[in-house]
């Protein structure tokens, strides 16, 4: 993650800031035991400042992404059978994830949600029921939104407040209004859409969505990816799909609310 660096820095501020760095290489080190591992390139820190609103499907601004860079998301979980294999092919390539998770299924699954953060990803936010919140009043999608939040928040800090201590959130269907939009850039949440998609909600093999988002990958080069961690058949191709990201020179990046330090997203 990169930090801008003052020229008064003193020696010993240098000296303890690479002591820091070094542990933090040494921590990341120790929880990857395989050495041919995909891993996670780097961390990147998410300014809702500077970028309030990511991802080309949905709006002209993505997050700064080098050529075969890809953050990986989820959607829709928690849901045990399905997340907890996903969280294990993650787990075995070293790999983190970001999750926008459903306050309903968060609120029925505490541990899953627990687990999900303390195998170091990233927990986003994604309403309480899943609306079609471009389509209904908009108190009406406020309070949903707000719901979701505070539901992921008690699952997983046990605090129900509406104010996300991971500021970012998807839209059901990437459907919203302007006033929508508004609202959250006023609160410092950034909203996430997507670069690429799996399209796992509809009827295929793991097989079939594996040539899928790997052929749209290709063409793209590099980008944020939407999957959801409730589809069996993506937990079933998870495992094939890191392994074609490692073979085929791709790096992932994760990211973070700014303000997070790295060792802070690596032990949480």
């Amino acid at each position: 993650m990169t930090k801008m660096l003052r020229t008064c820095w003193t020696s010993t501020s240098l000296g303890a800031l690479l002591a820091a760095l070094i542990a933090i290489t040494a921590t990341d080190a120790a929880e990857c035991p395989r050495k041919d591992a995909l891993g996670t390139a780097r961390v990147l820190s998410v300014d809702a400042k500077t970028y309030p609103r990511v991802g080309l499907k949905s709006f002209p601004q993505t997050l700064p992404l080098a050529d075969h860079e890809v953050v990986l998301t989820f959607d829709d979980g928690p849901h045990p059978p399905t997340t907890s294999k996903v969280l294990a092919a993650l787990a075995q390539e070293c790999v983190r994830a970001t999750f926008f998770l459903i306050g309903q299924h968060a609120s029925e699954h505490p541990d899953m949600v627990k687990r999900i953060a303390r195998e170091g990803h990233t927990v986003g936010h994604h309403s309480y029921s899943h609306p079609l919140m471009g389509h209904i009043p908009f108190e009406k999608a406020t309070a949903d939104l707000d719901r979701g939040i505070a539901a992921d928040e008690m699952a997983l800090r046990g605090t129900s407040t509406t104010t996300p201590s991971t500021p970012f959130f998807r839209f059901p269907y990437f459907e919203s209004t302007q006033a929508q939009l508004d609202l959250l850039q006023s609160r410092g949440i950034v909203v996430f859409g997507a670069d690429l998609w799996a399209s796992d909600w509809e009827e295929m093999t793991p097989e079939q969505e594996l040539k899928l988002v790997t052929e749209r990958l290709a063409a793209n080069g590099k980008g944020i990816i939407l999957f959801h961690d409730n589809k069996a058949r993506t937990a079933a191709m998870m495992p094939a799909f890191l392994r074609y990201l490692r073979e085929n020179g791709y790096r992932v990046v994760h990211i973070v609310p700014a303000g997070t330090s790295q060792k802070s997203a690596d032990t949480r």
